[in-house]
């Protein structure tokens, strides 16, 4: 999400607070029991149904009262008791100070930041996804009593990591659909809460749909048309949207600046009030990427005028603009007959609905209204960044010496690279201001004592200038420990990756560290998106690499945990590594997911490109060892037509039964693995499941992920596995026309280096 300077229409209101309850709280957004004149309205009456109380509002509401509540700087309504509101807070990985709707300092100097995104994505684990919605949300609630943040957090961000150069790549769940669907799901039903209809805050699931370039060689995402398969757009780009709101119920879904073939997204009634409303039944509203609507007209050209535009998105579904477009132009699109008042009712439903959902028209009687400054940055809480953190680490590499290091053996350690003393970096984008920091150096002196050399004046490393005295303190030392990689100047919003490699002379800097090193050379790599270390896993001196994306504000005490063996390292990577010759064939323009070998177009991640990697999707290495034993598993499953289908028409193609054709409810089989610690020390595993279609090897497609399960094992022991198989949802594919059908025949289940066959045939 990123504002162009424009000229906000409305002034924000100046929030006063008060002590309450022994915290602090904001006088009520409506309905305040002392008003008279509106205490006894029927909006103000909670005993009545939500949407008669809305109902009620909007009838009582002018034209340009109405239009004034359709923008993020949502106006007051005085006459009625109601506040201004700014709709724009985030909450990426923790409260958020990027949106205008929240700000610290006095009583909430800082709010608990949990590692980026994609690291978390790495534990594969969703109930820790969860439960740091549930620590943000509290976070985020106990600010909004306070009068410091909004309670309409724009996260989480769910889009495809697609290409490796996108500089937003952080911010997701990684590039599987699968597992961006679960995270999504997991993570906003943590920040919602789940009781009833009721709201502990809203979250979004951003940014619908394909969106996945910010600004690469000359193209923008401010002009983006990007062309799009049917096939593509329903068995991937879609797919973590769809869960958001079927499964997770978010309460908000965010359009994007792109336009999808040919369309923006924000003014598309088929992606938009068909699909998200329609087909996926949101209940709550759809809100644009900030100042999309002018974009459209402004910078798009899409329509003639700018009631165009706003008649254009409200009546495609838009319900919010993030931007001023909707507060300046919709009263001059209803009086010229391109959008009627009713139009704009709808839109105001949709947001009212969810105000009235967090509580913010039930007075003083507010949920949650007990939280405050106590409940943010925890020892608890600080406690749960840190175990994201753990949980995070990937192993990438390790030649058998050494991690885990050893206090009795290694009793000097240098701690050397641009950011081993890092402390905003491991935030990463979309960040608020952290509780604190543990940076890598500081977390490795808590175990021995420690040599510290930055090599480089920065990640960018222009200069070899510093390496001598790098050298000289790996020389000396025990063992070495480069903290090297990334940060938001290299890869962040609005900016893109031209390569994969790392910059300036980190490769330089690290392979004359690992000549001179006198014990284990161990490299810890900060980024979101991967890095062609293609040269240092070939390097014999490099005894280990790690991937620690960006770990949080407790980031350095969980790396050194990681390098002394205090964690059992479990992460697994969220997303394909490339060599970077693998840029060359492949334009961020080009949306294909699938392979085109006629073109020399390889495909992308690891669902459809066969081609070499530095390190495959779902990679992770660990101090001990797992067997995997097939338990049981069912051989066969009978597929059955619903009721009213019969095997006419296109329910049935080339032995493909189409889904929504099919008797779904029910349809699910348990595969059991048992895991085994076959090695010394105890730790977490994780296990993967895919599956391929009969004709697999003749197909387009590699295998898909199915499931994933996380369990701890102790070192000799063995635990089992149920590993649940939705046939409807995981032993489909879809067709190029975008129809999902389950093929009959033989499907293979994989898990690690176990396949189990499962023969789908039709019962008649």
């Amino acid at each position: 999400m990123h504002c162009k300077p424009v000229a906000f229409l409305f002034v924000s209101v100046v929030i006063w607070v008060y002590a309450i309850r022994g915290g602090e709280s904001r006088p009520p957004f409506a309905c305040d029991p002392s008003n008279g004149l509106t205490k006894n309205l029927p909006f103000c009456r909670v005993s009545l149904p939500v949407g008669v109380r809305v109902g009620d509002l909007i009838g009582r509401l002018t034209l340009h009262e109405k239009v004034g509540l359709l923008v993020n700087n949502a106006a007051p309504v005085r006459r009625l008791g109601i506040l201004g509101y700014e709709w724009w807070s985030e909450a990426l990985h923790g409260v958020s100070n990027v949106g205008p709707g929240t700000k610290f300092g006095g009583a909430f100097p800082g709010a608990t930041q949990f590692p980026q995104v994609i690291t978390t994505a790495a534990s594969f684990n969703d109930s820790l996804w969860q439960r740091i919605g549930q620590v943000v949300s509290d976070e985020g609630r106990a600010m909004y009593n306070g009068g410091m943040a909004g309670l309409t957090f724009w996260s989480p961000n769910v889009n495809i990591f697609r290409d490796p150069r996108w500089g937003r790549g952080q911010e997701t769940p990684g590039e599987d659909p699968m597992l961006a669907a679960r995270y999504g799901a997991s993570y906003v039903r943590g920040l919602q809460g789940n009781v009833g209809n009721q709201l502990k805050v809203a979250a979004c699931c951003k940014h619908y749909t394909a969106y996945d370039l910010d600004n690469w060689n000359g193209v923008d995402r401010f002009h983006f048309n990007a062309r799009v398969s049917k096939q593509d757009l329903q068995d991937t780009y879609d797919v973590p949207f769809k869960a958001c709101v079927t499964e997770g119920k978010v309460a908000s879904v965010m359009c994007s600046y792109n336009q999808v073939n040919g369309v923006p997204t924000c003014a598309d009634p088929n992606l938009l009030k068909n699909t998200i409303r329609g087909e996926w039944h949101l209940n709550g509203y759809i809100v644009s990427d900030c100042d999309s609507v002018g974009v459209l007209y402004e910078t798009q050209h899409f329509t003639r005028t700018p009631e165009d535009a706003v008649a254009a998105t409200i009546k495609a579904g838009l319900d919010l603009d993030c931007g001023p477009y909707l507060a300046v132009f919709t009263e001059g699109a209803v009086r010229q007959g391109k959008l009627t008042e009713a139009d704009v009712n709808t839109a105001l439903a949709n947001t009212l609905t969810v105000q009235m959902r967090l509580g913010m028209f039930d007075g003083i009687r507010q949920p949650y209204g007990n939280l405050g400054p106590r409940d943010v940055c925890t020892p608890a809480h600080r406690q749960l960044a840190l175990e994201a953190a753990r949980q995070g680490m990937v192993l990438l590499l390790n030649r058998g010496r050494a991690p885990p290091l050893s206090t009795r053996f290694h009793h000097t350690v240098a701690v050397i690279g641009p950011n081993s003393d890092a402390t905003v970096t491991m935030i990463g984008n979309y960040a608020g201001v952290a509780c604190g920091y543990t940076t890598p150096v500081q977390g490795i002196a808590r175990y021995v004592r420690t040599t510290h050399q930055a090599g480089c004046t920065g990640v960018a490393c222009n200069s070899n200038q510093l390496f001598g005295a790098a050298e000289t303190a790996a020389r000396q030392a025990d063992a070495t420990v480069l903290v090297m990689g990334l940060d938001q100047s290299i890869e962040a919003e609005a900016r893109d990756r031209s390569n994969i490699l790392l910059p300036g002379h980190q490769q330089e800097l690290i392979s004359r560290v690992a000549r001179a090193s006198r014990g284990p050379t161990i490299l810890v790599l900060m980024s979101g998106g991967p890095i062609d270390v293609g040269f240092a896993k070939a390097d014999p001196k490099i005894t280990a690499i790690i991937w620690a994306g960006y770990p949080g504000q407790e980031g350095g005490t969980a790396i050194a945990d990681v390098l002394f063996g205090m964690t059992n390292p479990g992460g697994k990577l969220p997303m394909t590594w490339y060599p970077q010759s693998y840029l060359a064939k492949v334009p961020m323009t080009n949306m294909d997911m699938r392979a085109n070998p006629a073109r020399g177009y390889p495909g992308r991640t690891y669902r459809f490109y066969k081609g070499p990697v530095i390190f495959p999707f779902g990679h992770g290495l660990s101090y001990t060892t797992f067997a995997h034993t097939l338990a049981h598993g069912p051989s066969s499953v009978a597929v059955s037509l619903a009721n009213n289908h019969s095997f006419k028409n296109s329910t049935i193609l080339n032995d493909n039964l189409r889904v929504i054709h099919v008797n779904c409810e029910g349809l699910s089989v348990g595969v059991h693995v048992d895991v085994k610690n076959t090695g010394t020390m105890d730790g977490p595993h994780t296990l993967l499941a895919y599956s391929s279609p009969p004709g697999a090897a003749n197909s387009d497609s590699n295998k898909q992920l199915i499931g994933f399960e996380k369990v701890h094992v102790v070192a000799g022991a063995q635990q089992r596995v149920r590993i649940h198989v939705d046939v409807c949802k995981h032993l489909s594919v879809v067709d190029k026309f975008g129809i999902r059908r389950i093929p009959m025949g033989d499907h293979s289940i994989h898990v690690g280096d176990l396949k189990h066959s499962i023969s789908v045939q039709i019962s008649v």
